[in-house]
């Protein structure tokens, strides 16, 4: 019992400590990508801007399914929300949208900064997210996919 409690502030502190970098980051990104960036966006090629302006939607959308995340799992420590029912497919982790290496070096300073921090942000939950499931019992493959699919359902 006492190890479970353990592990269940842990977990607490962990997804706290991941909602506060979440949060950090989106603010600098909206700051950075509606006010800071004018005049780096204005130096760009034509094509240069387009894609500043697709890597800035790309940070924000890997931001906002982290937040999702993160909040569905403080739902789940509360009380709010079921264990079972955090593993729904539409409560879970959103996939990434794909920002290109020669992209990234293309782009300013500061947005590369803010691009592979989100990068790295939804790479390190998504493996808390892929833990969940790889944690659900599987003692044989009909069980395992017996249990997928009720928590589908």
């Amino acid at each position: 019992m006492t190890g479970e409690v353990t592990e269940l502030r842990i977990h607490r502190k962990m997804i706290d400590s991941l909602y506060v970098e979440a949060m950090v980051l989106a603010d600098e990104a909206r700051g950075y990508f509606d006010q800071g960036a004018r005049v780096e966006r204005e130096a760009l090629d034509p094509l240069g801007r387009v894609t500043f302006s697709c890597e800035s939607l790309k940070v924000t959308t890997r931001l906002m399914h982290v937040i999702a995340w993160l909040l569905t799992q403080r739902a789940v420590d509360s009380g709010e929300l079921s264990p079972r029912d955090a593993l729904d497919p539409a409560r879970r982790l959103g996939d990434a949208p794909v920002t290109d290496g020669g992209v990234i070096a293309q782009m300013p300073a500061d947005a590369r900064a803010l691009i592979t921090a989100s990068i790295d942000l939804h790479r390190r939950v998504a493996r808390l997210d892929g833990a969940q499931i790889d944690s659900l019992p599987a003692d044989s493959p009909v069980q395992w996919m017996q249990a997928r699919l009720a928590m589908a359902f």
